[in-house]
């Protein structure tokens, strides 16, 4: 595993250049590539999540009032407690994440390297790696949002932003990798997820 902690936020990043393709799986049906965009549909619940909590930091940001379905998320118009609202659901979604990545490494991951008789070690290999970039970012995220919590000070709110939309930005181009180079083989050797 590799130190990302003394990374600076803007050079932690997931290396799309250096992305392995994954190698095609001739045996596979279309019924096996629907099967493994379930992993799309799951990816799609999250990034709705970090969406709302992202329009929830835009309008905090902009000093506008809430959606009205997000009334009961921040809690009132009051800057600190705004802060602290947008801090909770940071801190939520951290734990979220790293759920859904621990599922992966540890039971997705070595099934399909397995099954595909090391066929897609190179690609899983590159996701775990992502999977370390993104650790250390919920962990940053997770920081900044209970300093949020104890201090809603613009300061460690511009923290908390900033390490929020570098996380999304992260997730969101790890989630299209995975989805696009996995589908056949979720389909074809694990059936479904």
């Amino acid at each position: 595993m590799t130190d990302l902690s003394t990374k600076p936020l803007d050079e932690l990043s997931v290396d799309e250049a250096a992305r392995p393709k994954a190698p095609p799986v001739p045996e596979a049906t279309d019924m096996h590539r629907r099967q493994g965009r379930q992993l799309a549909a799951i990816h799609s619940h999250y990034l709705r999540e970090m969406g709302q909590i992202g329009a929830v930091l835009v309008r905090i940001e902009a000093g506008d009032a809430p959606p009205e379905h997000l009334k009961q998320i921040v809690l009132s118009l009051d800057m600190a407690e705004n802060f602290r609202a947008f801090g909770s659901l940071c801190g939520r979604e951290c734990q979220v994440l790293k759920f859904h990545h621990d599922i992966e490494s540890a039971d997705m991951f070595p099934r399909i390297e397995a099954a595909g008789g090391g066929r897609f070690r190179e690609v899983v290999a590159k996701l775990k790696a992502e999977h370390e970039v993104v650790h250390e970012l919920i962990i940053r995220l997770g920081r900044a949002a209970d300093a949020l919590a104890k201090d809603p000070s613009e300061a460690n709110f511009v923290e908390a932003g900033n390490t929020f939309r570098k996380l999304e930005e992260v997730v969101r181009s790890h989630f299209g990798y995975e989805e696009t180079e996995l589908a056949e083989a979720i389909g074809y050797y694990l059936g479904s997820i």
